[in-house]
This record gives structure tokens, sequence and C-alpha cells, in this order.
């Protein structure tokens, strides 16, 4: 689905556009995912890396693994998007951060084998254990 979007960070210093395709969204489980939210799941939305740039101020960076980076607002702490840190095809951005996040809904649940046991959604979304979906 082709979408022109806009969000940013909490404080309003970042802010960034989608330009393109919607490739696919859905709920991350992960613990990476978790502890860089502070959050029980995050909701992200897929792009082509060409589609996404940033309008205002400037991420921060964090690696947090040896293939992939967070990037969020060095000020408020908002995460707005993650990428694999070699030649990325994809970026990977919040749903929540975006001005208006009821316009894109998500379609799975991944890395289900590593959620906490008391937190469940009652959505019947596909559910995967591991990265999900073949892109």
């Amino acid at each position: 689905m082709e979408k022109s979007l806009e969000g940013g960070c909490l404080c309003g210093e970042v802010r960034y556009k989608v330009n393109g395709t919607i490739i696919d969204a859905g709920y991350c489980h992960c613990r990476l995912c978790r502890r860089a939210s502070g959050a029980p799941v995050v909701a992200w939305f897929t792009v082509p890396v060409g589609s996404f740039s940033y309008i205002q101020g400037r991420s921060s960076v964090f690696h947090s693994s040896a293939h992939s980076q967070r990037e969020f607002c060095g000020r408020c702490g908002t995460q707005l998007v993650f990428r694999r840190t070699e030649a990325p095809v994809t970026v990977d951005v919040t749903i929540a951060s975006l001005d208006d996040p009821s316009l894109i809904e998500p379609e799975y649940h991944i890395w289900r084998e590593s959620r906490i046991k008391w937190f469940e959604t009652g959505d019947s979304l596909p559910r995967h254990d591991d990265s999900g979906p073949d892109r």
C-alpha cells in the first residue's frame, strides 16, 4: 500500500517522513524491542530504505546488536527506527510515533517465543515464534 506519512518524537525535536509502499506491519515481542521501549511489545511498520527520511532534527543511534541499530531522539528518548547496519534495504518505523498511528494496522506477531508470559493480546493475528513472514 502506497502511503505518505509523517511522525516524530515526543518532544518534537526529530521528525520524519515516509513516502512509498508499506511492506508490512507487525508486533515484535523480542527482548531487545521490549528493553529499548520499556513496553511488553512494540508495533513496527516496514518500508524500503529510500522511502524514509528525517525532515527535522537528527536522530541518535544505538547499536543494539552486531547487525542492527535503533534510532531515537537524543533529547526525549523516543524510539523511532530499527535498521540493519550493513546494506539495509528496509527500515522499520515505530507505528506509535506516527502523527496518526491509526493509519497502519499490525498484521502479525513475531518473536513470540521470547514474549513476556503474562502479556497476551486478544487479536486473531498470525503468531510467529521467530522473525516471522518472509519478505
